[in-house]
């Protein structure tokens, strides 16, 4: 599996690490895959919707990467954030970064190296 610089941008800057396309493949589905949980949440505003799981999402390679979102606090995908691990033996980097910013991100890479 080869891995290519994978650009995330966050709201403080952007961080640059080793990510393979069938990584980013399962990130790009996990978050889909949220991002309609949220779509379905927000389209029943006004009833108390049934909880959801939250997205938690692993990838070790080069540097270990960890993705983490609640559905159940957030009120739509445009207002939803991820928090956002990333570590190595030396450095460990966490933050928050907007839900829909990743998935461009990811839906950027994708084209360049999928």
């Amino acid at each position: 599996m080869s891995s290519s610089p994978f650009k995330l941008n966050l709201p403080g800057g952007s961080v640059i690490f080793a990510f393979s396309p069938t990584a980013a493949r399962e990130l790009q589905n996990a978050i889909a895959a949220l991002m309609q949980i949220l779509k379905t949440t927000a389209a029943k505003a006004g009833s108390k919707p049934a909880p959801q799981p939250p997205l938690e999402y692993r990838h070790t390679g080069e540097v270990f990467l960890e993705v983490f979102c609640n559905p159940n606090i957030w009120s739509s995908p445009f207002a939803a954030k991820l928090l956002i691990t990333l570590r190595d033996d030396r450095i460990r980097l966490s933050t928050e970064a907007e839900l829909t910013q990743v998935s461009e991100d990811i839906a950027q890479y994708l084209e360049q190296h999928g």
